[in-house]
């Protein structure tokens, strides 16, 4: 790591564990936002916009040789009970940054104290954008909708996260598609209660619900190609009254997500397909209610070879994650690249997954992301 970084690890450990002190939820994240404010006027950068309310974008001016790059952090956190043990735990009971967040945003206030100090060097402008709410609503597509590209156009955009399954010191990435395009569906089925004892009388919807769990899970198998990946889950179910009854209705919660459109959308329409018909085999009326929420991650080529070339003996190919990412939605209007900075390290006890409340990580990981981002901008600059 060259000395400018390695000398930034301290202010960045203190920033990092100011904001773990302060974690706030999507679209609430109002300490967060006044403590970037704060940091980035320190910083001497002036030109900063407000967006959907806690939403910090910070634009950098350099020579207007080219079309701004746009660098992102998301900044909310997860309603978890922090177990840490640290001593700079969260203050806000029952909220906790739990997915590294705290991280992403002391990364992106590090390159922008690193982009300021190098004003005079920068061919192009730099567009940091805080983005609230990526654990929900999705606050990616709503500062798209917002207008975010229209007042400020950029040729790309690029973002991190931290990482426990990479190891520390390592960057990780790949071609195409990386993180999985996910949505939600409630699977309603609705019968005819009768007692018990007579359930001829009734159209037992707990027993077509087992029938359409067991029927759609045969979606991946035999209408998704086997050349490609998705995966389908009921987490939750829902019904009846009591153990002498038919149920009347009976609701199975369920998560998909697959690495290509077309076969989540094939997995979409099946769903519903097979839902109504398994259930009227049995009587009842079943219907399907989707949430679609995030797109696949998909990253441009040419900004994973910059990568790869920044990174040398660090880069990483990591395999695809079924995990899903607001990211994406930016990524539907602009090409961009996603990688994963690594902060697993068993020495140091860091291996606990994202959104546990054991989650922790090395900030000396954080000069490293910030190099990457400065190596990246220049490459891009050539």
């Amino acid at each position: 790591m060259e000395a400018y970084f390695q000398n930034m690890v301290e202010e960045l450990r203190q920033m990092r564990r100011d904001l773990h002190k302060i974690p706030e939820l999507g679209l609430k994240e109002y300490k967060t936002s006044a403590y970037i404010r704060e940091k980035l006027e320190g910083f001497g950068i002036t030109e900063l916009g407000t967006w959907l309310e806690t939403g910090v974008v910070a634009v950098i001016r350099g020579k207007g040789k080219g079309q701004a790059v746009a660098f992102r952090a998301d900044m909310d956190a997860l309603p978890v009970t922090e177990q840490t043990g640290c001593d700079f735990t969260s203050e806000h009971v029952g909220c906790m940054h739990a997915c590294g967040h705290d991280g992403h945003v002391t990364v992106l206030l590090g390159f922008a104290k690193y982009l300021q100090e190098h004003k005079d060097e920068l061919e192009n402008d730099v567009v940091l954008i805080f983005q609230p709410a990526e654990e929900g609503p999705g606050g990616a597509q709503l500062l798209v909708d917002a207008g975010l590209f229209e007042k400020h156009p950029v040729r790309c955009i690029i973002g991190c996260h931290i990482f426990p399954q990479v190891p520390q010191g390592k960057v990780a990435c790949r071609k195409g598609a990386m993180m999985a395009r996910n949505g939600e569906v409630d699977v309603h089925i609705y019968g005819e209660s009768a007692h018990g004892a007579q359930p001829q009388l009734g159209h037992d919807a707990v027993l077509a619900a087992g029938a359409v769990i067991t029927g759609l899970h045969t979606i991946l198998s035999r209408n998704v190609s086997p050349l490609d990946s998705g995966v389908l889950t009921f987490g939750a179910i829902h019904g009846g009254e009591a153990c002498n009854i038919i149920a009347k209705e009976v609701k199975l919660e369920g998560t998909m997500r697959a690495f290509s459109d077309e076969a989540y959308e094939t997995m979409t329409k099946r769903v519903q397909e097979a839902a109504a018909g398994i259930a009227a085999g049995y009587g009842c009326k079943g219907e399907a209610v989707f949430r679609h929420m995030y797109r696949v991650v998909d990253n441009d080529p040419k900004l994973v070879e910059l990568l790869q070339e920044v990174a040398g003996d660090n880069y990483e190919e990591t395999p695809p994650y079924m995990l899903a990412e607001d990211f994406s939605l930016y990524l539907q209007k602009v090409p961009g690249m996603f990688f994963f900075l690594g902060s697993g390290n068993a020495e140091k006890g860091y291996t606990h997954s994202l959104h546990s409340a054991q989650f922790q990580f090395d900030e000396e990981i954080l000069a490293l992301g910030v190099e990457t981002y400065a190596k990246l901008l220049k490459k891009l600059a050539e």
